[in-house]
C-alpha cells in the first residue's frame, strides 16, 4: 500500500475509492488501507459499505465522485478463502485499471521502500453509512449499489425490461457464484425490474466463494450450465465472476461463446436508449475471435486489435474512438466505464431479448448466417512450470519468422508473428503480447502466456475457423477443431516440452 501511495500521490486533497469483492481478508485489508490512506494527506476516502465494491462499481465511484483513484482489492476469478488468492488493483483517475507506467513507479518504490506510513487508531465500523472525520480525513461509507444501479437504469430501459417478466412468460437464472455481483443482481433483477424472488441465485457474497472458484465459464459453472440445458431450461441465463467484470451467457441449451457475444452485442448495440446512435468503434483482444471485425465492416467502423488486457481499452475509451469493447475471457464493457461489466452485459443481452422477441438461440444462429460462425476454442494448460513455459514461448517466437509458407498441419501458414502492439493515442508500445499463426482456410492459432495465475504459468492456445456456408455452421465445436488442436500442440511441441497430452481445461 505505501508502494502505491507513495507513487500515485500527489501534492493536492485528493479523494479516493477504496472496496473489494468480499473475500477472505478483505475487511483486514481495507482497514490497513484507511488507516494508511489517512496517513498520506487524502482528504477523503470513499468506501463500500462492508467494504463490498465490485469491480464496474468502484471504476463508475471513481469517475462520478473525481476520485484520484482507487483500491479494489480483489483476485478476479481466481478462488479465494484462506487459502486462496488475494490480490491489490489500483485504478487511476479515469476509472481504469493502472497503467503500464504507473504500474512500474509502484514495483521500482516498492524495491527501496525503507519505511511506512499509517495512523494509529481503532478500526473504522464498515457496517455504517455516512460521513465521519478520521484525523483530517473524511471517511464516507456509501451503499456499495446504489449509484451503479442509477447507472444502468440511465442506460437501459428497466420500464421495457421489466415487462419481459410481467405475465411469467419469462425466466431467466442469474448465477453469483457466491462473490460480489450477488447484491447487484439481486437488486436489479428482482427489485427492479420484477424478476421473480430465485432468479438470483447463490447471492450471498461468501470470503471463499462458496468452496468453489468464482471464473464464469462452462467448467466452473457447471449448476447453471446444468439447468439451461435441461428439459425445463428458463430462456437465458448468465453468471459472473469474483469482482464482478465478467460475465456468462447462456440460452435454452446453447452456450454463447464471449467472442460470438461481443459481435452480437456490437450488431444490436443500438436497441438500448444509452446507445441509439450505435458504437463508433469497437475493440477486441488480440486473441479474441474475429467476429467483431465483421459486425464493424458491416458497421463501416474501426475495429481496434489490442494485447490482452483491459488498460488497453482505456485510451481508445478516453478519446472517443470506441465504444465497445470485448475479450474471449469473459469480459465486455462499453464507453460508460473503464473497466469491463458482467451486470452491464447481461441487462444489454435482455435488451436485445426483449426488443427481438426471439429465443438466444435463434439471435445467435441469424448472427451467423449473417456474418459467418467463428468456430472457437480456449486450451489451458495450467500449472506448468514456468522456465519451460518461457522456452516454449521463446521457441514459437523464432519460428514465427520461418513459417511463412509452410504448411502446419497441411493448411499454408499466411501470416506469422509475434504480437506488439502500437497505442494509436499515445504511441506506447507493448511488445511480445503472443504468437499468432493465420492459416489458409479461415483457421488462426495463437499462444500466450497468461498473467492472472498466482502459481506457476498458464499457457492459453487459442484455436478460430472461420465459416461462411450456414449449412456448416451448427456442428459440435470440438469435433471441427480437433485438427487444428493436434496442429497448435505439434507445431509448440507442448507434450514434450510441458509434459501435458491434454489441456487442463477447455473453454
Amino acid at each position: 500500500m505505501q508502494s502505491i501511495f507513495g507513487a500515485v500521490r500527489e501534492k493536492g486533497r485528493e479523494s479516493l475509492v477504496i472496496g473489494g469483492d468480499g473475500r477472505f481478508f478483505n475487511r483486514e485489508a481495507i482497514q490497513t488501507c484507511i488507516k494508511m490512506a489517512t496517513a498520506s494527506g487524502y482528504e477523503r476516502l470513499i468506501i463500500g459499505r462492508e467494504g463490498l465494491l465490485s469491480t464496474p462499481a468502484a471504476s463508475h465511484l471513481i469517475r462520478k465522485r473525481s476520485a484520484s483513484g482507487g483500491v479494489i482489492f480483489t483476485a478476479s476469478h481466481n478462488p479465494g478463502g484462506e487459502d486462496g488468492d488475494f490480490g491489490v488493483k489500483y485504478n487511476a483517475a479515469n476509472g481504469g485499471p493502472a497503467s503500464d507506467q504507473i504500474n512500474r513507479a509502484i514495483e521500482e518504490l516498492s524495491r527501496t521502500l525503507a519505511a511506512y506510513r499509517i495512523v494509529d487508531t481503532p478500526d473504522v465500523d464498515l457496517n455504517r453509512l455516512g460521513s465521519f472525520m478520521l484525523g483530517n480525513t473524511i471517511i464516507e461509507i456509501v451503499d456499495p449499489v446504489a449509484d451503479y444501479a442509477a447507472l444502468m437504469e440511465s442506460l437501459f430501459d428497466f420500464d421495457e425490461l421489466g415487462e419481459l417478466f410481467e405475465k411469467n412468460e419469462f425466466r431467466m437464472r442469474f448465477d453469483a457464484m457466491h462473490a460480489i455481483t450477488g447484491p447487484y443482481a439481486r437488486t436489479i433483477f428482482e427489485d427492479r425490474l420484477g424478476a421473480p424472488a430465485g432468479s438470483v441465485v447463490n447471492a450471498v457474497p461468501s470470503p471463499d466463494f462458496g468452496g468453489g472458484k468464482p471464473d464464469p465459464n462452462l467448467a466452473r459453472a457447471r449448476d447453471l450450465v446444468g439447468h439451461m440445458f435441461a428439459s425445463s431450461a428458463p430462456d437465458f441465463g448468465a453468471a459472473s465472476d469474483g469482482d464482478g467484470d465478467r460475465n456468462m451467457i447462456l440460452g435454452r441449451n446453447i452456450f454463447v461463446t464471449p467472442s460470438d457475444s461481443l459481435a452480437i452485442l456490437a450488431a444490436n448495440m443500438q436497441l438500448a436508449p444509452g446507445y441509439g446512435d450505435g458504437p463508433v468503434g469497437v475493440a477486441r483482444s488480440m486473441p479474441t475471435s474475429r467476429a467483431l471485425d465483421y459486425v464493424a465492416e458491416e458497421l463501416g467502423i474501426p475495429c481496434f486489435e489490442t494485447p490482452t488486457g483491459w488498460k488497453y481499452f482505456g485510451n481508445l475509451l478516453d478519446a472517443g474512438m470506441v465504444t465497445l469493447c470485448g475479450e474471449e475471457s469473459f469480459g465486455t464493457g462499453s464507453n460508460h466505464m473503464r473497466e469491463k461489466d458482467g451486470l452491464w452485459a447481461v441487462l444489454l443481452w435482455l435488451t436485445i431479448l426483449a426488443k427481438r422477441r426471439q429465443p438466444v438461440a435463434r439471435i445467435v444462429q441469424d448472427h451467423w448466417r449473417k456474418y459467418g460462425r467463428h468456430y472457437y476454442s480456449r486450451h489451458d494448460y495450467d500449472a506448468v512450470e514456468t522456465d519451460a513455459a518461457l522456452s516454449l514461448m521463446q521457441s514459437l517466437r523464432e519460428r514465427a519468422k520461418t513459417l511463412l509458407g509452410q504448411t502446419p498441419g497441411g493448411a499454408r501458414a499466411l501470416a506469422a508473428e509475434d504480437f506488439s502492439y502500437t497505442d494509436p493515442v499515445d504511441q506506447s508500445v507493448a511488445e511480445h503480447q503472443g504468437v499468432r499463426l493465420s492459416l489458409e482456410g479461415g483457421a488462426r492459432i495463437v499462444y500466450r502466456l497468461s498473467g492472472t495465475a498466482s502459481a506457476a504459468s498458464t499457457l492459453r492456445v487459442y484455436l478460430e475457423l472461420y465459416e461462411p456456408r450456414a449449412d456448416m455452421q451448427d456442428r459440435d465445436t470440438q469435433s471441427v477443431l480437433e485438427h487444428l488442436a493436434e496442429t497448435a500442440s505439434d507445431l509448440a511441441g507442448i507434450p514434450a516440452r510441458l509434459g501435458r497430452s491434454r489441456p487442463s481445461v477447455i473453454t
